[in-house]
């Protein structure tokens, strides 16, 4: 019984904690956003932190793992019934820049995300896993490794671009043509196929969805749903 009693606290610590992190990282981003701030915010001492979360990261890695299977989530139920894989790619990868486009804080957390050891190393491996099934008809012969290594230099693409912001001379429209036209040829894809695809992902409205995946990763966090796997080892 009092096994379970300290179970059941330590979860309690962790949804406090993720709570506070959150809503710091919303207002301030990521890298202005310190343990000691996280654990006042929470009503806790610093050192419950530390029983919580290994470390900041940790706490990042938790969100980002959720994030992550909630912007697939949402693209998936956006292109229901389309069968071009090439589509789906353009419109998740074109969503995290209109995410990032919400806030500076915002960009600050997917920018640290793709620099950070665990959380980079969770997108390489998540990504990776789908490249492979989108791109493989343009790679033949190409293994899981391969679209491993590759997704390491096509995320560093997508870090740069995700940290410029879009202004009059960067506009998003042009962001998206340069990233898709990099990685497409990365991948292989044939230059009249990207253009089909930037075309059509040029013509999807993702600003309210990327507010709406924010929204709900903001809800789930406030009941508590986002901190069970803190681990960070992927």
């Amino acid at each position: 019984m009092e096994k379970r009693g300290r179970k059941s606290d330590g979860r309690l610590t962790k949804a406090k904690m993720m709570q506070a992190a959150v809503t710091l990282f919303l207002q301030n981003g990521y890298q202005n956003t310190t343990i000691s701030q996280i654990s006042e915010m929470a009503g806790m001492t610093h050192s419950a932190f530390f029983r919580a979360f290994r470390d900041k990261e940790a706490i990042l890695y938790a969100l980002i793992a959720y994030v992550f299977d909630k912007q697939f989530a949402e693209t998936d139920t956006l292109l229901a019934g389309v069968r071009d894989p090439l589509l789906l790619y353009g419109v998740e990868t074109a969503l995290q820049f209109h995410i990032t486009e919400l806030s500076e804080a915002l960009r600050d957390v997917y920018v640290m995300a793709y620099s950070l050891p665990t959380t980079s190393e969770y997108i390489y491996q998540r990504t990776a896993q789908k490249l492979q099934a989108i791109f493989s008809p343009y790679m033949p012969g190409a293994e899981a490794k391969d679209f491993y290594e590759l997704e390491v230099a096509s995320g560093s693409i997508m870090r740069g671009y995700m940290a410029k912001k879009c202004d009059v001379y960067f506009a998003m429209e042009h962001k998206l043509a340069r990233f898709l036209s990099c990685c497409m040829k990365i991948y292989c894809v044939p230059e009249e196929k990207c253009a089909q695809v930037l075309a059509a992902v040029q013509k999807v409205k993702l600003h309210a969805i990327a507010e709406k995946v924010i929204q709900d990763t903001v809800e789930q966090v406030r009941q508590g749903l986002i901190c069970a796997d803190t681990s960070g080892e992927g």
